[in-house]
C-alpha cells in the first residue's frame, strides 16, 4: 500500500447565509481546486461552522425549494434540524444524527431549526453534502434514510478514540447508509495524540474536514479547525493524528465520470434535462409541500 498524499489544505471562504438559519462556508464547488468534476461524486459541501443563534419563537431556516438528480446528506454536530419533503419524509435531525435524502426524480423540501431548540437557541454546527447520482438513477423514486447516531457503526480505537461509520466501511465495519455508488463517509473522533489509519482506492476522491481541534496528516501536513484537506488521487493509505482532541469528517467516493450539468437545485447530465426539470417543477410534478 502506498501513501495517499495531501494535495492542498483549504481554509474556509467567508460565510454566507442560506435562508436565515444556516451560516455556511462553501467548500464544494466554491473553493479553488474543489470543483464538481474534481470532487465527483461530491458536488456540494456547505459547512456551518460553530455559530450562536439567539432564541426565536419562529424557527429560522430555508423555505420550500426543489431538488432533482442527487442526494442531500445533512450531518448535525450541534443543534437540531427539522425537515419535511413532498414525498412524505420528515423528522428531526438531532445532535450527531444524519439525514440522507435521495431527491432523485424530484422532491420539494424545507429545513429549519427544530422548534423547541429554536426557542432557546445556542451553538449550531452542521455539514450538508450533495452526493451525485448516476444517470440511470437520477429519475428513480425519491427515498429517505434517517440515521440516528446510535445506528452508526462505532469502531473503537481504544486510547486513540473512535470512528463513527455513516456510509461505506472502515476496517471492514460497514455503516448503515445505502448508497447508489461506492461512498465512504465517517467521523473520526480522536483524543489528543490519537491516531487513525485510513485506506481508500487511489482513484477515489477523498477529503477530510476538521470539525473540531487540529490534526497532522501523514506526519507532516497540519490542518486546523474549519480547514479541509484534499488528497491526491495517488496512493491508498493515510494517517491522521490529533494535535488536540479532534473531530474530522472523512469522505471518499468513486467518481461517476458522467457529464455534470448543474443549475440551482437541479443537477443533471444535459442542458435539456435541466430544462425538463424546471418544466416539471413549474407544472407541479414535484408534488406539494406547504411553506
Amino acid at each position: 500500500m502506498t501513501t495517499k498524499k495531501v494535495e492542498i489544505v483549504v481554509s474556509p471562504k467567508p460565510a454566507h447565509f442560506v435562508g436565515d438559519g444556516f451560516r455556511v462556508h462553501n467548500f464544494i464547488p466554491g473553493a479553488s481546486g474543489l470543483d464538481m468534476k474534481r470532487m465527483d461524486p461530491f458536488i456540494m459541501l456547505d459547512y456551518n461552522s460553530k455559530f450562536h443563534f439567539n432564541g426565536s419563537e419562529k424557527p429560522r431556516g430555508v423555505g420550500v425549494h426543489p431538488h432533482r438528480g442527487f442526494e442531500t446528506v445533512t450531518i448535525a454536530y450541534q443543534g437540531k434540524v427539522e425537515h419535511h419533503d413532498s414525498s412524505g419524509g420528515g423528522g428531526i435531525i438531532g445532535q450527531g444524527d444524519v439525514q440522507w435524502m435521495t431527491a432523485a426524480r424530484g422532491v420539494l423540501h424545507k429545513e429549519y431549526h427544530e422548534r423547541e431548540w429554536s426557542k432557546t437557541g445556542g451553538i449550531f454546527q452542521m455539514v450538508q453534502l450533495w452526493v451525485n447520482l448516476p444517470a440511470q438513477d437520477k429519475m428513480s423514486k425519491p427515498k429517505y434514510q434517517a440515521i440516528k447516531n446510535s445506528d452508526m457503526k462505532i469502531v473503537d480505537l481504544k486510547e486513540n478514540g473512535f470512528i463513527e461509520v455513516i456510509a461505506g466501511e472502515y476496517a471492514g465495519n460497514k455503516g448503515p447508509a445505502n448508497t447508489f455508488t461506492p461512498v465512504h463517509m465517517m467521523n473520526a473522533k480522536l483524543k489528543s495524540g490519537g491516531k487513525a489509519d485510513f485506506n481508500f482506492p487511489a482513484h477515489f476522491n477523498t477529503a477530510a474536514l476538521v470539525i473540531e481541534g487540529s490534526i497532522i496528516v501523514n506526519g507532516n501536513e497540519k490542518a486546523k479547525t474549519d480547514q479541509l484537506v484534499l488528497f491526491e488521487n495517488k496512493g491508498e493509505g493515510f494517517t491522521i493524528e490529533a494535535s488536540e482532541d479532534a473531530v474530522v469528517l472523512i469522505i471518499s467516493g468513486e467518481p461517476i465520470n458522467e457529464p455534470i450539468v448543474p443549475h440551482g437545485p437541479f443537477v443533471m447530465n444535459t442542458r435539456e434535462e435541466i430544462m425538463q426539470a424546471f418544466e416539471d417543477f413549474n407544472t407541479g410534478k414535484f408534488g406539494y409541500l406547504e411553506d
